[in-house]
């Protein structure tokens, strides 16, 4: 079930090591350094599935971005894997099913996050995709 995953975070070790992962379990990466980039790949690479951080130029950028995606109509479908290590650094913790509209992404994970954990969330998002 392979496909094309962009990763949006400024952490390049973390880029690096999800890369690597998804790599070898046979998906093609394309990277991105902040929303502003990741914003102009989304639109010229039609990624499969999107890798999100929440803090990146700015404390919130990911989710203005994720906001951004699910108003605009050719793009509100790419499945959003949102994988930030923002709980831990604010005390804030999130919870997709209770805050549904406050966050607009598929998946939320918490860094560090487990190679298996990583695949499963990606494989999850490709099937509520199809």
């Amino acid at each position: 079930m392979p496909g094309k995953v962009l990763i949006i975070d400024d952490d390049v070790d973390m880029v690096d090591a999800e890369k690597m992962v998804l790599e070898n379990n046979g998906y093609t990466v394309i990277t991105a350094n902040d929303g502003k980039e990741g914003y102009e790949k989304i639109k010229s690479e039609k990624p499969d599935v999107i890798i999100l951080d929440v803090m990146m130029a700015t404390p919130e950028e990911g989710f203005q971005l994720a906001y951004k995606l699910r108003n605009e109509k050719e793009l509100s479908n790419i499945p959003i894997v949102m994988v930030t290590s923002v709980s831990k650094v604010t005390g804030f913790s999130f919870d997709p099913k209770k805050d549904e509209n406050f966050l607009p992404v598929n998946q939320f994970l918490e860094k560090p996050i487990k190679p298996e954990d990583l695949i499963a969330a990606i494989e999850n998002a490709l099937k509520k995709k199809k």
